[in-house]
């Protein structure tokens, strides 16, 4: 009976004779330099890693799609937009990778730390990224100091222990942080598992319709699992047993059949200052007042998928916050600036300038891909280029690209004013945060409380002392609880 079994070759496809001993001289050796299988197969084991994400290095990947609804609220979406995924009801591929952030590749799924909830939308225009956390708000608004938060939160460069002497260094000179501590602190820092949390786009976009008309607009996904977040006991009794229970549950639902689901839903502002508020809309250390943005549902997530090799489909997808549509435009966010340049610069050190070839990241197979790009390390294809393959340049009198179409039209908006690096006009740094404790059930303050004593009591007092003044601001009871829990004044 014939062996249905594939043969083991080597990646020049010549097949393998004997996979458990190299060729040596004799039985005992030495080994020969000869030993070309052995040499290819040991070469690409050392090379078999890629350097890990800075941030968002633990991750899972799953696959699904995208149901939109046609429209947003009770409006077409056409009202808002003419990105194509939105304008009927139907369904677009979807990636999406689940992260936490500051933990690296083997990190706990269980500690006390921002997600990531980035999707791929394969649509009919190419791809669109939505990269975001599962907490509405950051801990800064400036990308310049993006590498400080980071460094503050990663470990220590000389003990290398993550140290909260070090966290509250940072956010006790930064108090647009108090908003997004209040949130990490509580129960909110801890997701059950990634299918029941929540997910947000944080920063600012514009939605642009055919006659070129925008609105500023943020992104929210509500997880139909219902959000259920979890304790500092409860995270540590699970880390004591399992430091991957996030990803083990996210798949195994997916197995079973019981495909987790999230809507997508929308707040729309005019684009504007808006004066009234007293918050600067782009500010990603702000959440916009539901009751005065409400959120207007657009569409269904539904992940069905699971990926077939962790490397291919987790360690190599990228995601950009600049990966855009037509019909989402970017806005005047400080954050997202940065982050467009950042991200995206990561992909091509971490995988490689040609890391969108990856089937992975690249758009769907109907979706063609035309551009004069031409090498770069690892580059195994050659984008259309037209009648002609010799020109890969525009514009040429000879053949290659089409240009674009004429008829678009883009949103200008009037921008005028100095040249200056200043901070934003609006930044009150307290009140939101300060509602944010006030909203929160009982146990919800009680949990925070105690997570904020038991980190700050590791630091210096001058931290503690400061971070109590910053928590009083926010709201009387909050900065007087931390006070008592840590044995200092309030007027400290």
């Amino acid at each position: 009976m014939p062996n249905s079994k594939p043969i083991l070759t080597t990646r020049q496809g010549h097949p393998v004779h004997n996979n458990q001993q190299q060729r040596t001289v004799g039985s005992r050796g030495p080994a020969t330099l000869e030993n070309y299988h052995f040499l290819e197969k040991i070469s690409h084991f050392d090379r078999e890693r890629i350097p890990e994400r800075v941030v968002h290095a633990r991750g899972f990947v799953a696959h699904g799609e995208f149901e939109a609804y046609g429209t947003i609220g009770d409006q077409p979406a056409s009202t808002y937009t003419r990105a194509k995924l939105f304008q009927t009801r139907g369904k677009t591929p979807v990636t999406i990778r689940f992260s936490t952030v500051i933990g690296g590749r083997d990190s706990s799924e269980a500690a006390r730390d921002p997600r990531g909830f980035a999707v791929k939308f394969r649509t009919d225009d190419g791809n669109w990224d939505m990269v975001g956390n599962n907490l509405q708000v950051f801990f800064i608004r400036d990308a310049i100091k993006f590498p400080d938060v980071i460094h503050s939160l990663k470990p220590d460069p000389v003990t290398f222990r993550q140290e909260p002497n070090r966290i509250f260094d940072f956010m006790s000179n930064t108090p647009e942080s108090m908003h997004m501590l209040t949130w990490l602190f509580s129960p909110y820092g801890i997701p059950k598992n990634y299918r029941t949390m929540r997910g947000s786009g944080v920063n600012t976009y514009r939605f642009v319709n055919a006659g070129g008309e925008g609105v500023l607009v943020k992104f929210h996904w509500l997880t139909q699992q219902g959000e259920h977040n979890l304790t500092q006991a409860e995270a540590d009794a699970i880390q004591a047993t399992d430091l991957g229970h996030a990803s083990k549950d996210l798949y195994e639902a997916i197995e079973r059949g019981e495909y987790p689901q999230w809507e997508l839903n929308v707040q729309i502002m005019s684009d504007d200052e808006h004066p009234e508020l007293d918050f600067d809309p782009l500010d990603d250390t702000k959440i916009w007042p539901e009751e005065q943005f409400p959120y207007l549902p657009v569409g269904m997530m539904t992940l069905n998928r699971n990926i077939t090799d962790h490397h291919n489909e987790n360690e190599q997808i990228a995601f950009g916050t600049g990966v855009l549509v037509d019909g989402i435009d970017f806005s005047d966010d400080k954050m997202l600036a940065g982050r467009t340049f950042s991200y995206s610069d990561t992909q091509r050190y971490r995988v490689g300038p040609n890391y969108l070839q990856l089937p992975v990241n690249r758009p769907r197979e109907d979706v063609p891909v035309s551009t004069n790009q031409t090498g770069g390390q690892m580059s195994y294809g050659v984008d259309n280029r037209g009648e002609n393959p010799h020109i890969n340049f525009e514009p040429s009198s000879v053949a290659g690209l089409a240009e674009a179409d004429e008829s678009y039209r883009e949103y200008r908006p009037f921008v005028s004013g100095q040249i200056m690096k200043a901070p934003i006009e609006r930044q009150n740094n307290y009140a939101q945060a300060g509602r944010r404790y006030r909203e929160m059930a009982d146990w919800q303050r009680d949990d925070l409380i105690l997570n904020l004593v038991t980190n700050l009591s590791q630091c210096d007092k001058h931290l503690q002392e400061k971070m109590v003044w910053h928590f009083s601001q926010c709201d009387e009871e909050y900065g007087r609880r931390v006070a008592e829990g840590l044995g200092i004044s309030v007027n400290a």
